[in-house]
């Protein structure tokens, strides 16, 4: 759920004068639900340190303002390519959240002992073991590894599959058995296990108008909690039992980081879209979040009553396709899409008594459905402080880093 108790007028009447003076297309973020947002993730984490989703954040500038916080320690890359620039720019704790086949990025891991002790890569399979080693090109720096665990829900044998198709290692064993491969394999060192549980974290339990559906996902969710709870516990030992130096556990997600920080097995939580929350965690009735990202598209037609057209404003989202995966036309509040055109690409209409009040150059304001990929659109985020901008920072398209 987000924090709905502020006056939508009065957020709008303060968005508006912050940046009066700039034209839409432009995204914000507003510092004050951003930094509560961040707090809120440290209370619930319970203490234990929370890891930074990079690709829920895509700009280096708030990624060193919650990494500031106490609590917050290291991030979680998405490629190698931006695990390799983050760690040149000074941060030293950077863990690839997927296996990568980046040869050219491998071989610059290998040959350089600062980068080699900043990234930990990914792997769930000895064959990534092998690629890196054919990419080192005479690199011998010692690779940071960690492993994968499969945290999805099989049900009668297996024929009911519930969360992503990761890791293909679901048992404690076969996790070990890649333990094993890494501890034997020379200039590797294995340091970490992850096991992210995203059709707990990631999947939002309280679905607007659907009762049904959000018992039936919160049924679903208390299962796999505690299935995954005992499976991981077990999978951790055994691969302590391999490796005694294990640096980290990492789990969780946004929405579900009090559940997996209570797991004595888990060391760290994994954490990022909860800073901006967007509108697909508006859903949970784990947390309660502030809208911190937002963008303005300009009106620039008013086709006739009750119409008004913006510029552009067709962002969907990534994921299985649907009206979930569309931007929420926010700010005023009572627009809609028109039901045969939708976002478009170059301009989107909004239907609703609100378009009658909007002028020509009026901003109206929009959540994105998940949470960095609207960086993705944008070069710049201007952050807001009360009803001023007090600083405009670069994206990572804007730093021109487009990794995916």
């Amino acid at each position: 759920m987000f924090d709905s108790t502020a006056d939508p007028a009065t957020v709008r009447a303060r968005y508006d004068r912050a940046t009066a003076q700039l034209d839409a297309p432009l995204a914000l973020v507003d510092l004050a639900a951003f930094d509560a947002n961040a707090d809120d993730l440290l209370r619930r984490a319970g203490g234990k340190p929370v890891r930074v989703a990079s690709k829920s954040v895509r700009c280096r500038a708030l990624l060193e303002r919650v990494l500031a916080k106490d609590g917050f320690s290291g991030v979680m890359s998405y490629t190698l390519a931006e695990s390799l620039w983050l760690a040149r720019s000074g941060i030293t704790d950077v863990l690839l959240a997927y296996p990568s086949a980046d040869r050219a990025g491998y071989a610059e891991l290998a040959g350089d002992p600062k980068l080699a002790a900043a990234v930990t890569v990914m792997v769930d399979d000895p064959a990534q073991l092998a690629l890196i080693d054919a990419a080192r090109d005479g690199g011998g720096e010692r690779i940071r590894v960690c492993i994968e665990l499969d945290t999805s829900l099989r049900l009668l044998g297996g024929r009911i599959h519930i969360g992503s198709r990761r890791s293909p290692l679901h048992s404690p064993a076969e996790l070990a058995d890649l333990a094993r491969a890494v501890q034997r394999r020379p200039g590797f060192q294995l340091v970490g296990v992850m096991a992210y549980e995203g059709h707990v974290a990631g999947v939002g339990d309280a679905v607007a108008g659907a009762p049904v559906l959000s018992r039936g996902i919160r049924l679903m969710q208390s299962a796999a909690r505690r299935e995954l709870a005992g499976r991981r516990a077990a999978a951790v030992r055994a691969v302590r039992a391999v490796a005694p130096d294990l640096e980290f556990v990492n789990g969780g997600g946004t929405g579900s980081v009090q559940h997996t920080a209570a797991e004595e097995a888990v060391t760290e939580i994994a954490a990022g879209s909860g800073l901006y929350v967007p509108r697909l965690f508006d859903n949970y009735t784990s947390f309660t979040g502030r809208p911190a990202a937002l963008f303005a598209m300009p009106v620039v037609r008013r086709p006739g009553v009750g119409v008004v057209t913006v510029l552009g404003g067709g962002y969907p989202a990534s994921g299985a396709a649907g009206p979930d995966r569309l931007p929420e036309p926010w700010l005023p509040t009572g627009l809609r899409y028109a039901p045969q055109e939708g976002p478009g690409e170059v301009q989107t209409p909004l239907l609703g008594r609100p378009a009658d009040d909007l002028l020509i150059g009026d901003k109206v304001w929009f959540r994105h459905a998940k949470a960095g990929e609207l960086c993705e659109r944008f070069d710049t985020l201007h952050l807001v402080e009360g009803d001023r901008v007090t600083a405009s920072v670069p994206t990572y398209r804007g730093e021109g880093m487009t990794f995916l």
